[in-house]
């Protein structure tokens, strides 16, 4: 029964779309929409993908970021070392000696491979920036089309573990794109009351971008917004349970707190009673991290996230479970109708 959640998430997250460069998943999630779906879906001035349904009255907005996080070249050294900078927060040394991926083209996965230089870490109390080594000087590199900006990486593929769990890099926010995806395929448009609009946005992971520019566009329309998105859980071996804490396994997670927002508590009940209604396991938490929905704040609407529990957040082992992501797909749709 979780086949078909399994096959859509691997497929977006063996997708490569750092910050600013998500055309690759943007082309993915829009072949993965049902056929009336991807007629009506537009890619707007920022770069996100737009699906527009219902009559325009009381507006809900749902969204998932397309970008994850990672590097981008600042420098060419003479001897070919790349100079990088970080697209988003995340613990460099977790990529020091790992496979780098020097992205010449997005759309046909085009890249260099090589190396990421390891640092002098434990006598050095501000460690240098992240480097890489592809195996060719300056001169080749460029020939090759690399320069200042262009996308750097680490190699992944997903794999599932066991019957329900699944890992990978950059599940953040691909769980969350299959979730929109799940529950746009299972709508009817002729079924909506009112006006839906599901966004897979940009640049979340350096700063709101894409959230910015949507919410700007849709403005005080908007009564709800739901950011679907990473519930960071302390759920693993390591970690206390005081804070964070959303067990793997038990459904998705309405936050009530986080970095950016605060749910309205008659919010939080009223998803907890659609999500009873329509059968789906619901967890209630708080959590650190912002989310894309706190964008829209400034207009009115009422900030809603809802996510899934995620292990090791940002790492190039992330861990979710199927199933936490396939009923949250069915919660977005239950949302969406109600």
């Amino acid at each position: 029964s979780l086949a078909t959640t399994a096959a859509l998430l691997a497929q977006l997250t063996d997708t490569y779309a750092i910050s600013g460069h998500e055309s690759a998943m943007r082309d993915a999630v829009r072949a993965a929409l049902p056929d009336w779906a991807r007629a009506r879906t537009r890619e707007d001035s920022a770069g996100n993908l737009v699906l527009a349904l219902g009559p325009a009255r009381d507006t809900a907005v749902f969204v998932a970021h397309l970008d994850e996080v990672g590097l981008e070249v600042t420098g060419i050294a003479p001897d070919g070392v790349v100079a990088l900078r970080q697209r988003g927060g995340f613990y460099p040394s977790l990529w020091e000696g790992q496979t780098a991926l020097l992205h010449l083209d997005e759309r046909t996965r085009s890249a260099l491979r090589g190396v990421f230089i390891p640092r002098d870490t434990a006598h050095v109390k501000q460690p240098r920036a992240l480097t890489a080594w592809f195996g060719l000087d300056s001169a080749a590199l460029v020939a090759r089309g690399v320069r200042v900006g262009s996308a750097v990486t680490s190699a992944k593929v997903a794999t599932r573990l066991g019957t329900t769990r699944f890992t990978a890099r950059a599940i953040d926010d691909r769980a969350g794109c299959t979730a929109l995806v799940l529950a746009v395929r299972a709508l009817d448009p002729a079924a909506l009351r009112h006006a839906v609009i599901f966004v897979w946005s940009t640049r979340e992971e350096i700063g709101l971008d894409g959230a910015e520019a949507a919410a700007s566009t849709f403005g005080r329309s908007v009564q709800r917004v739901y950011a679907i998105d990473t519930f960071v859980s302390s759920d693993s071996p390591l970690e206390s349970s005081r804070f964070a804490f959303a067990p793997l396994g038990r459904g998705p997670v309405v936050r009530a707190l986080d970095n950016s927002s605060v749910t309205p508590p008659a919010e939080v009940d009223r998803v907890a009673g659609i999500a009873r209604r329509a059968g789906v396991p619901l967890q209630v938490g708080t959590t650190n991290g912002g989310n894309d929905g706190s964008a829209f704040v400034r207009y009115g609407a009422a900030d809603i996230p809802i996510g899934w529990p995620l292990r090791f957040s940002h790492s190039p082992a992330e861990v979710a479970d199927l199933a936490d992501i396939t009923a949250l797909g069915r919660l977005v749709a239950a949302l969406a109708l109600h």
